[in-house]
C-alpha cells in the first residue's frame, strides 16, 4: 500500500454541545479532521461553522439530513480526494474515549489492510434497550460473516481503509450502515482488527442526544441484516 494517511471523520447532526469539544480532543493526536453536517438545525449548523471558521475542521454540509451512513459516504469520498488512505470514524456525541485514539492509529499503521473496530468496554451508562439490540446484532452479523470476527457490530469509534470501504458499497444510509459495511468490507477478505476502547452514555446534561428511532432504526436494521442473509445464502461472502 502506499504511505498512510489518516484523517478524522465526524458525522454530525444536531451535537452543537459536543462536536466541538470532540473535535478540540481528536486534534491532540490527529491534526486532519473532516466533518460532515447531514443537515443539521441552526445551532448545529452554527457549531460546525465555527469549527470551519477556526481552522480546526474542513467541513462539508449535506442540505437535507440523510442519515449517519449517508454523512460517512460524503466524508469517505471527501477523505479520498484531499489523498488520504484512511477515515478514523468517531461520533460527535461524546462518548467515545479520544484518548484511545493512538491506539486505533498505530493499529492502522501497523495493519493498513485492516479495518480497525472499537470493542467497547461499557459502564453502567449504557441503556438496556442498547444493550439487548447489541446482542440480537451480535448474532446476525455472526451468522453473515459465519464466525465471530467481529466483537461489537455497532461501536462507532474505527478506522476505515477508504478503497475497500468504498468498494464494499453499502446499501445503508442510516444506524444500518455501520452494522452492514464491516460484513461487506468481510466479504471482500478485508481482515479485522478488534480494539477495546472505553464507551459512555452522555446525558442529556452533558450534551448527550440520541438520534436512534427506536421502530424506524429497528426495521431498517431488521431489513439490513434479512438482505445480508439472503444474500449470504446465495453466495455473497464465500
Amino acid at each position: 500500500m502506499p504511505q498512510v494517511r489518516v484523517c478524522a471523520l465526524l458525522p454530525t447532526f444536531d451535537n452543537p454541545r459536543t462536536v466541538g469539544r470532540v473535535v478540540r480532543e481528536v486534534r491532540k493526536h490527529l491534526e486532519d479532521v473532516i466533518v460532515v453536517d447531514d443537515g443539521s438545525g441552526q445551532e448545529g449548523r452554527e457549531a460546525v461553522e465555527a469549527l470551519a471558521r477556526a481552522g480546526l475542521a474542513t467541513v462539508f454540509r449535506r442540505e437535507m439530513n440523510g442519515g449517519k451512513g449517508a454523512a460517512v459516504k460524503t466524508g469517505f469520498i471527501a477523505a479520498r480526494d484531499l489523498g488520504f488512505t484512511h477515515a478514523l470514524q468517531i461520533d460527535a456525541d461524546g462518548q467515545h474515549c479520544t484518548g484511545d485514539l493512538p491506539r486505533f492509529l498505530q493499529a492502522a499503521r501497523e495493519r493498513p489492510e485492516a479495518l480497525i473496530l472499537g470493542a467497547p468496554i461499557f459502564d453502567e451508562s449504557q441503556p438496556f434497550s442498547r444493550a439487548f439490540g447489541r446482542k440480537i446484532s451480535q448474532f446476525w452479523v455472526n451468522f453473515e460473516t459465519g464466525r465471530r470476527v467481529i466483537d461489537d457490530p455497532q461501536c462507532g469509534f474505527r478506522v476505515y481503509p477508504l478503497e475497500e470501504a468504498l468498494a464494499a458499497r453499502a446499501r445503508g444510509n442510516r444506524m444500518q450502515f455501520d452494522q452492514e459495511l464491516p460484513v461487506r468490507m468481510i466479504w471482500r477478505g478485508v481482515p479485522v482488527v478488534n480494539l477495546p476502547t472505553r464507551v459512555r452514555y452522555l446525558s442529556s446534561e452533558e450534551g448527550g442526544v440520541s438520534h436512534f428511532q427506536m421502530f424506524r432504526d429497528n426495521l431498517r436494521i431488521s431489513a439490513m441484516h434479512t438482505r445480508l442473509v439472503l444474500e449470504k445464502l446465495a453466495g455473497a461472502g464465500r
